[in-house]
C-alpha cells in the first residue's frame, strides 16, 4: 500500500517540479500550481477495490469470540476465555443453583458454604433442618445429608407418617423430640446454618446419599435389638444405616 501511494505521489510531485522549472519567471513560486488536479490526473486503476470501505466494512462489524462460563471454589462466575459479552443466567431455585453447581464439580462442603444464609425455611424444611441439627450436627456433611435422606425416606415409604414434621415427631423415634415439642436450636450458630444448608440440599436431592430404602440409623456407641431384623447399609460416622 505504502509503495502504491508513494510511486504515485512522487510522480506527481516531478511532475510539478517539472513544470515550476519551465517557468524562469518563478522557479521557486508553487503557489499558482493546481496540486489536486495533477495528482487527479494521473494514471488510477479503476477496478482496484476501495480500501475505505473495505475497511470500514470489517471493523463495523462486531466481533464475540465463543465463551463459556465457569464457576470457581467462591461462586464467583467468570469467563472461561476472553469474549465481548458473557449473559449467564441462574435460576433462583436453589435446587436448579445446586443442581448446575454439583454438576459443575461442586463438593458437598463447598455446596453448604454456599446456601448456609441462615434464612427462614417453610415448616418441613425447618423440620428436616432441626433433625440433622440435633441428631447429626457432630457427625461430618456426609452423615448430616445422610440423616436428613432417612427422614425423606420414612415420609415416602408408607411405613410412617407421610411428611417430615410428623415422622420427626413420631413419639419414640427421635430422642431430643419431648412430647412432640423440639428443644430450641441455636439459630446463630455455624452448626444450624449447615444444617440448614444440609436440609435444602437434600430436599433438594442434588448429591447422592443412603439409597431411598434406607430407614434406619442409630449411633455407633448403642446396640438396640431391632437391629438384628435389618440388613446394615454402611457406617457414617458414628451413625450405623440399615433397610429392611
Amino acid at each position: 500500500m505504502v509503495n502504491l501511494f508513494g510511486g504515485r505521489i512522487a510522480s506527481a510531485l516531478v511532475g510539478i517540479s517539472v513544470l515550476a522549472m519551465g517557468s524562469s519567471a518563478s522557479a521557486q513560486d508553487y503557489s499558482g500550481l493546481n496540486v489536486a488536479a495533477a495528482v487527479k490526473s494521473l494514471d488510477v486503476n479503476s477496478s482496484a477495490t476501495p480500501l475505505g470501505n473495505s475497511i470500514v466494512s470489517t471493523l463495523a462489524k462486531p466481533v464475540v469470540a465463543a465463551t463459556s462460563a465457569i464457576a470457581n471454589a467462591t461462586g464467583a462466575v467468570f469467563q472461561a476465555q476472553p469474549a465481548q459479552s458473557v449473559t449467564v443466567s441462574l435460576t433462583p431455585s436453589i435446587a436448579t443453583e445446586a443442581a448446575w453447581l454439583y454438576k459443575g464439580g461442586w463438593p458437598l462442603y463447598a455446596l453448604v458454604q454456599k446456601f448456609e444464609t441462615n434464612a427462614p425455611l417453610d415448616t418441613e424444611t425447618n423440620c428436616l433442618a432441626t433433625a440433622v441439627y440435633f441428631e447429626a450436627r457432630g457427625e461430618s456433611l456426609e452423615g448430616q445429608l445422610a440423616v436428613a435422606h432417612v427422614v425423606m425416606n420414612r415420609a415416602t415409604s408408607g411405613r410412617y407418617p407421610p411428611d417430615w414434621c410428623s415422622v420427626v415427631k413420631q413419639p419414640a423415634q427421635f430422642s431430643f423430640v419431648q412430647h412432640g415439642q423440639f428443644p430450641q436450636a441455636d439459630t446463630n450458630s455455624e452448626a444450624w446454618k449447615k444444617a440448614e444448608a444440609i436440609a435444602e440440599l437434600a430436599a433438594a436431592n442434588i448429591v447422592p446419599s443412603v439409597g431411598s430404602d434406607v430407614l434406619w440409623y442409630h449411633a455407633d456407641y448403642v446396640a438396640p435389638t431391632w437391629r438384628h431384623n435389618l440388613q446394615e447399609v454402611q457406617q457414617i460416622g458414628a451413625h450405623i444405616f440399615y433397610r429392611a
